[in-house]
């Protein structure tokens, strides 16, 4: 019996609970909460329903959470329920209920956990869309890690999920860009508010490279040549960084196309018809001050042209239009003025704002022997993606850019997480399912099974933590699903691989000796069988390896 059983049954209980004493049932959540008391020795679990509802039917919450325990006694799942506190109830399974949870995740395998609550659900999680300027930084490689992990976690709840890159090749910063690199092929300095750094040398060579007459052309010519190339080489080289990262979109959706396309003119006509944008000193305003933006926005300037947030309208509407429940944008730290501009760009245009969600990163440091490490050895400004990558390895890198909740700032500490140590969290958590692979292999050795276990005989205090541990795993993926918070998922391996030490240290698995394989070491086994799957699917869902051996 998995927590949501439980619940299940708590509520069809209270339901009856009610309906015999002529008590309205209509008060009954549409979910009953159901909670791992701190202390174990408070029971398997805990519930509070009849705090929440008692009152709202006349009766006294310890009466009627006295009332339930009674029903529940004839539940052959349940061993026992008792009154604690002002009304709360304790509950403790019976051994075979609780082992059914092993069986469950050995016969789902790698599909425990996932549902279909958002099943025919479309949704567009935009993410990391760098600018094709140069290396992807640490905030860009944050939500690399974070995006895709929240990808595959909504896929798991039954989302059609795209992952989008959305390429600005359209701007200032392109023409900056573009001049970096024929000042680099001139052997001139960067230009003012250029980009620097041995990477600008590299493109600028393979400018040269692909178009040796280049330097000799018309100015509009030599720019064009360096831009169209030198963005095309900088995104070749941002794919197949986030590619070695585990990271793939579905769809490159060039800025430029909306104004090609007539997009952002035809979107803009429609708002100043609708009027959601007015004009004031020569400016066409959006009244996004009516949606939390500090300020209204200038989406066409005085002098005529757009201004950057006229891109982004068209590119939501553009979203919608092919076809999308939900648009995701995943914003850096000072993008906070987004959430309102977005909401105001997706009412104007006659949507629920709440089709947009915005969600914002905050900073990553990198510290090393308790310095701070400013400088990249090829971006000459930043640190990058490679440049953690080279530090820590793939796994580590986007098991702590995950770890924290994105409303946090991270300092990486590069030797513990270069670290083969139980300091380091994805250490700890990798060496778990690599030490349960082992005990797999060693069983076999002995001629150990899994076959028919006798789940009843895990009757021990740390059998039941960790197969309660286990239990919780599909909450713990809702959870991270409707909060966006793929962390939940990380913090939760933790916990498990937590239980699964203790429960080694203190049950022995495999036999010893000349001792004959008996039923509790193929309980055990099943059991390190259905938790080694467990860590292998939450591993899976953030992107980070599972490996058989260390």
């Amino acid at each position: 019996m998995t927590p949501a059983d439980l619940a299940e049954l708590l509520r069809t209980t209270a339901a009856q609970v009610l309906a015999d004493r002529s008590l309205d049932a209509s008060v009954l959540p549409e979910k009953v909460t159901v909670e791992r008391p701190r202390n174990p020795e408070h029971g398997d679990y805990a519930t509070n329903i009849a705090l929440q509802i008692a009152k709202k039917v006349g009766a006294n919450p310890r009466d009627f959470a006295g009332w339930l325990a009674e029903a529940l006694a004839a539940e052959s799942a349940i061993d026992s329920a008792e009154v604690a506190g002002p009304g709360f109830l304790n509950i403790r399974l019976a051994a075979d209920a609780q082992g059914a949870i092993v069986a469950q995740v050995l016969a789902a395998g790698p599909a425990y956990g996932s549902a279909r609550t958002l099943a025919g659900t479309k949704i567009n999680l935009e993410f990391v869309s760098a600018n094709p300027t140069g290396p992807i930084h640490l905030g860009g490689t944050r939500w690399a890690a974070v995006g895709d992990a929240l990808g595959r976690i909504l896929t798991a709840q039954g989302a059609e999920v795209v992952r989008e890159y959305y390429f600005n090749d359209h701007g200032a910063q392109i023409d900056r860009f573009t001049n970096s690199l024929i000042a680099a092929a001139k052997g001139e300095p960067a230009p003012e508010n250029g980009y620097a750094g041995a990477y600008i040398s590299e493109i600028a060579n393979s400018v040269l490279a692909k178009s040796p007459e280049v330097l000799g052309m018309a100015d509009a010519a030599q720019a064009e040549t360096f831009r169209s190339i030198g963005v095309e080489l900088m995104f070749d080289q941002i794919k197949k960084n986030l590619h070695e990262f585990g990271v793939d979109f579905d769809v490159y959706f060039h800025e430029n196309s909306l104004f090609e396309s007539g997009a952002v003119d035809k979107g803009v006509e429609y708002l100043k018809n609708s009027g959601s944008l007015y004009e004031e000193d020569g400016a066409w305003w959006l009244r996004s001050t009516e949606f939390g933006d500090d300020k209204d926005r200038v989406v066409i300037k005085s002098d005529g042209n757009a201004a950057y947030i006229a891109g982004d309208i068209a590119y939501f509407q553009n979203k919608r239009q092919r076809g999308f429940d939900l648009c995701i944008y995943m914003l850096g730290a000072d993008h906070h003025g987004y959430i309102g501009r977005l909401k105001a760009a997706a009412a104007a245009f006659g949507d629920d704002p709440n089709t947009v969600e915005v969600l914002i990163g905050q900073m990553v440091n990198l510290v090393r022997d308790g310095v701070a490490v400013k400088m990249s050895k090829r971006a000459g400004t930043v640190i990058t993606l490679d440049d953690l990558v080279d530090a820590i390895g793939v796994d580590a890198a986007r098991y702590v850019l995950v770890r924290s909740s994105v409303d946090s700032s991270i300092d990486i500490d590069l030797a513990l997480w270069a670290s083969a140590s139980n300091e380091n969290p994805v250490y700890y958590v990798q060496y778990a399912h690599a030490r349960l692979a082992s005990l797999a292999r060693n069983a076999a050795e002995l001629g150990v099974g899994a076959q028919d276990p006798d789940l009843s005989l895990l009757t021990a205090d740390q059998e039941g933590e960790l197969i309660r541990t286990i239990g919780d795993y599909p909450r713990v993926v809702a959870s991270a699903s409707n909060l966006r918070e793929p962390h939940r998922i990380a913090r939760y391996l933790e916990e498990l691989a937590g239980a699964y030490h203790r429960f080694y240290g203190a049950c022995r698995v495999l036999p010893q000796g000349d001792e004959e394989p008996g039923p509790v070491n193929t309980a055990r086994l099943s059991l390190g069988n259905a938790t080694r799957q467990v860590l292998a699917n939450g591993l899976a869902l953030l992107g980070v390896s599972a490996p058989e051996r260390m």
